[in-house]
This record gives C-alpha cells, sequence and structure tokens, in this order.
C-alpha cells in the first residue's frame, strides 16, 4: 500500500474536524475546490435534514478531512495529483488501473490518517 509521500513540509498544521476549519484550511491549500466543498456541504446538509441522521455530515466532514490532509503536504499532493492525471490519461486499462490504485491508496492512507 503506499504511504503518504511526506517529505517534512506541510504547508499549514492540519485542521480541526470541522467544516469551517476544513474550509479555511482548503482556501489556503486549494481554493480552487471550495466551490465543490460549498456544494458537497448543502448536499450534506440536505441529506442530513430529510433522513434525520447526522451521518451525511460525517461523511462529508471525513472526506474533506481527508483532502485537506493530501493538500497540505507538498510531496503527497503531488503524488496524488500526478497519478490522477496518469490514471485519466492511461493508454491502457493496465496502466489506468494501475495509477487508479495509486490514488486510491494515497486517499486511503489520508482518510486513515485524520479520521483513526
Amino acid at each position: 500500500m503506499s504511504q503518504p509521500a511526506h517529505d517534512g513540509i506541510e504547508l499549514i498544521p492540519r485542521p480541526d474536524r470541522s467544516p469551517a476549519a476544513l474550509k479555511a484550511a482548503l482556501a489556503v491549500v486549494a481554493a480552487d475546490r471550495l466551490p465543490e466543498m460549498i456544494d458537497g456541504q448543502t448536499r450534506a446538509m440536505a441529506e442530513a435534514i430529510e433522513t434525520g441522521s447526522v451521518q451525511p455530515i460525517r461523511s462529508f466532514v471525513a472526506h474533506w478531512a481527508a483532502v485537506v490532509e493530501i493538500e497540505r503536504l507538498p510531496a503527497t499532493a503531488r503524488a496524488y495529483h500526478r497519478a490522477n492525471y496518469l490514471a485519466n490519461h492511461a493508454a491502457t486499462v493496465a496502466e489506468c488501473r494501475e495509477h487508479a490504485i495509486t490514488v486510491a491508496e494515497l486517499y486511503s492512507a489520508a482518510y486513515t490518517a485524520v479520521n483513526a
């Protein structure tokens, strides 16, 4: 399994696991993803209201904590984005699968680091 490519550099400290803290952190490390986050938050709130469960909000926070974890570590972010690009531009299914596995492993490691 791939581990986060950590070169010792962190753009920001790991934020608290709250929507406001994650949004502030994302604004620093990947501001271009803020509209996606806000849309996801709106959908999670609507689903929480519809179902009467806080689980959609918990899932939203867990996902975005992992995204911020990837983006706050430059080496991990480079490896993640490179693998994602290569998966989307692969010449063969096998090559796509190989890079997609790397993407999934990096995401999984970040998710575990912040949600364990």
